[in-house]
């Protein structure tokens, strides 16, 4: 959208569209509310409805981790590559107060153990473009200001990997899990214990090992980590260095995307491409159930403090929310990118939605007014099958006429061997439908 400003002047307005995906989202202590990252923004959706009731504002860069403030849960911390962390009453949606890092974050944590700190990914030597990255603790000092300069980092540990889902706190803050490439690193934070536990690339069996995400038990020394060929490890007895085992879970085909233990520890819920969440009796890992058919590969899942609610994030910038008992309680769908916009942009007279390519094989409606999807039209009706290489139908024209009442596409398919095929279709907009 574009708003004049002069008459040789156009001036370019943001009105939604940006990612809900990009990192975990995080539940309210008493599940009103589901927050998530979506670029420089925050956004609060109330589980009730679905809608999002607040939009937090300020950042000046990608937010990159959110975190609810252990000592008051109705405040959230936000950290971005603008290198500050903002405190936020998400209820009002009102700044509470801006901390200077002076380093770009690229990940966010906290701990019980520590109320007072708060920890970060930072690059080392603030030099994102080396490719080393350290996990810091950063104390937030006391002021009334509205905005203060944090001097107070330390190092806890050197060379972990900038992706929030290769760090994770245990057993209440007790310790910290960091896994890059082969290797699975724990520290205990009063012992000052350091251990690391190393993987061959490959097994007997030709398996690739490289640790993808980890996660920790809440109450008991698991440590849980996934892997690019699918499997799963459960570690116990890390606290010594000779005596640590590990058990292997075997479902996914591909990388484990994420995964995240329930909040009272009962369960261990894992995803990946397949698009399945898997939930994993903890004790018990051979029994497992599962939620199929989700639509795109999933990239993270939280899970509520109550243990009532999950939520997986998609490749296909959608959030489910999910009950206890795996059945799909909403879904808030965010604009779709494709590989390509090949329709073009176009209007609807209709709904007064912004019309364009999104899931493979779909044209996707979307409100620039309420920045979310309204619905999503099945053009090519057939299953899409998650398999690079293969040549799928793709929508590539579309028109409406000036009423909306009418709307033609066009798809293709074209394989190697044979000729493009291609179909012109016709769609009536149907009043009683509507």
């Amino acid at each position: 959208m574009v708003e004049k400003t002069a008459p040789d002047d156009v001036r370019v307005v943001r009105t939604g569209g940006s990612k809900i995906n990009y990192r975990r989202p995080l539940f309210s202590v008493d599940c009103r509310y589901l927050l998530c990252a979506s670029g420089d923004l925050v956004k609060v959706y109330s589980t009730a409805t679905d809608e999002c009731v607040h939009v937090l504002q300020g950042h000046k860069n990608l937010v990159t981790g959110i975190q609810l403030n252990p000592r008051n849960h109705l405040q959230l911390y936000s950290a971005s590559l603008d290198g500050t962390i903002r405190l936020w009453d998400f209820t009002d949606g009102i700044l509470i107060k801006t901390f200077v890092v002076d380093f770009k974050l690229l990940a966010l944590y906290t701990s019980a153990a520590d109320e007072k700190s708060i920890f970060a990914v930072i690059p080392t030597d603030n030099d994102e473009a080396s490719g080393n990255f350290q996990l810091v603790s950063i104390n937030l000092p006391k002021s009334t200001d509205q905005e203060v300069e944090v001097k107070d980092l330390t190092v806890i540990l050197d060379d972990v990997h900038q992706s929030p889902k290769s760090i994770a706190f245990g057993r209440e803050g007790q310790y910290v899990a960091s896994v890059k490439s082969l290797e699975l690193r724990v520290l205990f934070f009063k012992k000052r214990k350091y251990y690391r536990f190393p993987l061959s690339i490959k097994d007997r069996k030709g398996a690739n090992n490289v640790f993808t995400c980890v996660a920790c038990h809440p109450k008991e020394d698991c440590i849980a980590t996934g892997h690019r060929d699918g499997k799963i490890r459960l570690w116990r007895k890390f606290n010594h260095k000779q005596e640590y085992t590990y058990s292997t879970q075997h479902w996914h085909h591909d990388a484990v995307n994420d995964l995240i233990f329930s909040a009272e520890g009962t369960s261990l819920l894992s995803g990946g491409v397949e698009s399945v969440l898997v939930q994993w009796r903890y004790g018990s890992e051979t029994k497992k159930d599962f939620l199929p058919r989700l639509g795109g590969a999933i990239e993270h899942i939280a899970t509520s403090p109550d243990g009532a609610l999950h939520c997986t994030c998609h490749s296909d910038n959608k959030i489910i929310t999910i009950q206890s008992n795996l059945t799909v309680s909403a879904i808030i769908q965010g604009l779709v990118k494709g590989q390509e916009v090949l329709t073009g942009l176009m209007f609807d007279p209709k709904s007064k939605a912004l019309v364009l390519n999104g899931k493979p094989g779909h044209l996707q409606f979307y409100s620039l007014q309420t920045d979310k999807q309204l619905y999503n039209l099945d053009i090519v009706q057939k299953e899409y099958i998650h398999q690079s290489g293969l040549n799928q139908t793709q929508v590539v024209k579309a028109a409406f006429d000036c009423q909306g009442m009418w709307l033609v596409t066009v798809e293709e398919r074209k394989e190697e061997t044979t000729d493009l095929e291609l179909q012109m279709k016709f769609w009536a907009y149907n009043e009683e439908k509507q």
